[in-house]
C-alpha cells in the first residue's frame, strides 16, 4: 500500500512541472485525492457494497470536482492534471500511465446495462475538454487533442483532433509524444487556404490568357472584399494565407 502511494506521488512529479514539494502534492492535488478515494470506492463496488462505493464517489466528486463512477477500472500511474469537470463512466477502463486534463468526459452512448464506455490503452493522453463516447478502444500511446469529440476506435500511437475526431498527420515524433495542444492542425483553415490559393492561381492564368488574346476587362469588383477577408483571416490564423496571391 505504501509503495503504491509513493508511486502515485512520484507520478505527479514526473507529469506536472508545477509540483514543488511532497506536501504540496499530498494536500493540493485534487487529481491525486480522487484517485485515492476511487480505489476505496472501487473496492466496495467490487465486493457488492454498491451504496457505499457510490456514496464515496459522490463525496469525492463534491470535494474534488471530478466524477469517477466506482465501477470504472483504472490502471497504475494515472494522473489527472487540474481535473475539474472530468466525468468517467461506470464501464470505462483506463490503462497504465494515462494522462488526462480537465473537462474530459468518458461517456456512454446506450441505456443498456452493458459495456458502454471507452477503453483507454496504456500511455494515452487526453487533452482538456475532450469527449470520448461509447464502447470504443483508444489504442496504446494515442493522443487526443483538446476539445476533440471521439466516437470511433483510435489506432495505437495516433493523434486525434477535431469534431468529430480525425486522425492527425504532420506531427513530429516529439510533438506527438508531448501533445503540443497549441500546435494541433486546423483542417478547416487548411481547406480554406487551399481554395484561396487555387483561386489566385486560376486568376493569374486567366489574366495571362487574356493578355495573349488582347482582351481587357474591368478590375475584379470583388478584389477589395477578398483582400479584406484574407487580411482578417491572416490576423487570426498566422501564416495560413501567406502567398495567396493577393
Amino acid at each position: 500500500m505504501i509503495k503504491r502511494l509513493k508511486e502515485d506521488i512520484q507520478t505527479v512529479f514526473s507529469k506536472d512541472p508545477a509540483a514543488r514539494s511532497i506536501f504540496e502534492v499530498i494536500f493540493c492535488y485534487p487529481g491525486l485525492h480522487t484517485i485515492w478515494l476511487h480505489r476505496i470506492a472501487h473496492f466496495f463496488w467490487k465486493h457488492k457494497f454498491l451504496f457505499i462505493g457510490r456514496f464515496l464517489s459522490h463525496i469525492s466528486r463534491w470535494v474534488t470536482g471530478i466524477e469517477i463512477h466506482p465501477g470504472a477500472k483504472i490502471g497504475r500511474r494515472f494522473f489527472i492534471d487540474h481535473g475539474m469537470g472530468i466525468v468517467i463512466g461506470e464501464t470505462a477502463e483506463i490503462g497504465d500511465d494515462v494522462l488526462m486534463y480537465q473537462g474530459v468526459v468518458l461517456g456512454g452512448t446506450t441505456l443498456k446495462k452493458k459495456k458502454r464506455h471507452p477503453t483507454l490503452g496504456n500511455n494515452v493522453v487526453v487533452g482538456a475538454g475532450a469527449i470520448v463516447l461509447g464502447a470504443i478502444n483508444i489504442g496504446t500511446g494515442a493522443r487526443i487533442g483538446a476539445g476533440s469529440v471521439v466516437i470511433h476506435d483510435v489506432p495505437p500511437e495516433s493523434t486525434v483532433f477535431g469534431v468529430p475526431g480525425r486522425i492527425g498527420r504532420g506531427f513530429s515524433a516529439k510533438e506527438i509524444k508531448i501533445l503540443e495542444h497549441g500546435k494541433l492542425p486546423d483542417p478547416i483553415a487548411d481547406a480554406v487556404r487551399f481554395v484561396v490559393k487555387q483561386q489566385a492561381e486560376l486568376e493569374e492564368r486567366i489574366k495571362k490568357l487574356e493578355s495573349l488574346e488582347g482582351i481587357t476587362i474591368e478590375i475584379d469588383k470583388y478584389f477589395d472584399k477578398k483582400r479584406e477577408i484574407i487580411e482578417e483571416l491572416s490576423s487570426t490564423l498566422g501564416d495560413y494565407f501567406e502567398g495567396a496571391g493577393i
